[in-house]
């Protein structure tokens, strides 16, 4: 009676082992499928951060493509009007056309240097991942 009872015990002891090795990687998994869907979220963060100083600076360009062309119409006519004393007309508007398209080419290369400061790469979410990986890698 007294062995029956500790067997007894024993496969009690087992069971509850099992379970409990059970939770265990039934929490892991939990777990593991949180930091996923936490690192996902991060990962939209980070985007979304960069995406709007890729925003900014694609609006700066614009606006100053737009300002620009505005000047350079009122400024051409009367540069052009202006030139016209000391030369033919034709060459007086090739003249200012040229230093125009010097002043554009200025303004698009300072906007296109902007642009590529922007890094799009997600940076921190993929250091986490990293970490995260190691982490598990451990455990396993």
């Amino acid at each position: 009676m007294q062995s029956q009872r500790q067997e007894l015990i024993q496969a009690e002891a087992m069971r509850s082992r099992d379970e409990s090795l059970t939770e265990l990687i039934g929490n892991l998994a939990n777990q593991s499928a949180s930091l996923v869907r936490d690192e996902v979220a991060l990962a939209k963060q980070e985007l979304s951060e960069k995406l709007l100083s890729f925003r900014s600076s694609v609006i700066l360009l614009s606006a100053g493509a737009f300002v620009g062309l505005l000047a350079a119409m009122g400024l051409c006519a009367a540069a052009i009007v202006a030139l016209s004393r000391f030369v033919d007309v034709w060459l007086s508007a090739l003249l200012i056309g040229a230093a125009l398209a010097v002043v554009a080419g200025i303004v698009i290369s300072t906007g296109l240097r902007q642009l590529k400061k922007v890094n799009l790469k997600p940076e921190q979410t993929i250091e986490t991942l990293e970490e995260n990986k190691e982490w598990l890698k451990e455990l396993t």
